[in-house]
């Protein structure tokens, strides 16, 4: 096991919430742990996939898997990626439509924009650019 720090643990946490399923799994995660099963159900993934994102992020040292009884719990892989998840879903981007998607213009959202608790939601973008 290697172990990261500074940059490489930015670019680890970059590439895990690049996918918008893992970066939902991140954000379930910083609420409570959970099963596969049930993450896949509340974030109406396959459990496949919910299992190819989880070894993605336990991969990327983001998440751990916790032996409970026969099964597998996972939860983040320290306490302060929780605070800064939440630190990170209270700041307020001014973006270029242009930019930070593959060809250009705005990647599609499958899910909602969400805010912190309290913080109003003021993020736009126009499919035209």
């Amino acid at each position: 096991m290697e172990t990261l720090t500074h940059a490489p643990v930015l670019a680890r946490f970059g590439y895990a919430v690049s996918d918008p399923t893992r970066a939902r799994i991140l954000l379930a995660l910083s609420e409570a742990p959970g099963y596969p099963s049930g993450l896949a159900d509340s974030l109406s993934v396959s459990r496949q996939s919910m299992s190819n994102h989880l070894t993605c992020l336990r991969g990327c040292g983001l998440v751990v898997a916790v032996p409970d009884g026969r099964r597998m719990r996972y939860e983040l892989a320290d306490a302060r990626l929780g605070h800064a998840i939440t630190d990170l879903l209270g700041v307020v981007l001014a973006v270029d439509p242009t930019c930070c998607a593959p060809g250009g213009g705005m990647p599609a959202l499958p899910i909602p924009l969400e805010t912190a608790p309290g913080r109003p939601s003021v993020v736009s973008h126009s499919r035209n650019g």
